[in-house]
Parts: structure tokens; sequence; C-alpha cells
């Protein structure tokens, strides 16, 4: 099954807000424990797209089943955020075909670094950030929760010179 990963379009909007919850809560995260949110969705525009960012989803056929966004921290750095892949189509390398993906577009906006963050509990996440060289900032306790922080330097495509 293939994954083809293009830009959020606003008709994406529904879809995406279920796929948050449903990942979210095959993890045991719920509204109120002080990590969960989604109130960036409906300013995905504002947020993501209008400030040097962007956010992309990924679908297999016409069906969306993994998304992640970029959104600028300053001029060089960029915070990778909902990053989610549909449980029915984990571990297929779909959540590091959206990571790789995002990071590609964080350099060719001109980023130089990205970070990110997940919980502890998230041992997939976790793994996937390990496997794609990011390395772990901090914790942090969050409610009844360990936030972990990362980064990655980003190195920009080699250019060839003739």
């Amino acid at each position: 099954m293939k994954l083809t990963i293009r830009r959020y379009r606003w008709s994406d909007l529904d879809t995406i807000l279920a796929l948050h919850r449903i990942c979210l809560a095959e993890v045991g995260l719920v509204p109120g424990d002080g990590v969960y949110y989604d109130d960036d969705f409906p300013r995905i525009q504002e947020i993501y797209l209008g400030c040097g960012g962007d956010f992309l989803v990924g679908e297999t056929g016409s069906r969306v089943v993994a998304m992640g966004g970029l959104r600028p921290v300053d001029t060089g750095t960029a915070e990778v955020c909902r990053l989610r892949v549909h449980p029915e189509f984990q571990r297929r390398g779909f959540g590091a075909a959206m990571l790789i993906a995002l990071e590609r577009r964080a350099v060719e906006l001109g980023f130089h670094s990205v970070r990110g963050d997940t919980t502890l509990n998230q041992e997939a996440a976790l793994a996937l950030y390990e496997r794609q060289g990011w390395r772990e900032l901090c914790r942090e306790q969050v409610g009844g929760l360990v936030v972990v922080y990362g980064e990655k330097r980003l190195v920009p495509p080699a250019v060839l010179e003739l």
C-alpha cells in the first residue's frame, strides 16, 4: 500500500481532527490531561501555513491516514507538530515517510533544525524519532505524563559543483 503525501486542504479539516482524536485515544491521551489539545486545527492556515510553516497529509487511495505539521519557532527552527498515523495503518513506514517529508519541507522553507515532543508512553513515536536521528533534549512532567522534547539539525541536500 502506497502513501501519497500532499499539502493540507480546508476540506481535510474534519478528517484530520478525527484522525488526531483516534490516535491520541490509542495511546491513552485524553482532553484535560495537560498534554492533549486540538484548538489549532481550525486555525491551520494561520498557525502553520500563513506564517512560513506547512501542514501535510498522507493518503492511501483517497483516504487520509497520516498527517503532520511544521510550525516556525524562530527563523532557523520549526516545530514538528501533529505527526499522526491512523492505528490501522501503523507499522508500514508511514510515520517515517511523514517525518522525512516534514524534515525535507523544513529544509525547503529555510529551517536549520526541527524540534518536537511526544509523551513517554508513545513508544513508537520515541523509537521513530531516534531512528531518524533526533536527540532528546529534556523531559518534563505534565499532569500525570512525562513529555519528551527532542530536536534534529537538518542538513540541506548537497550542492553539486560542475
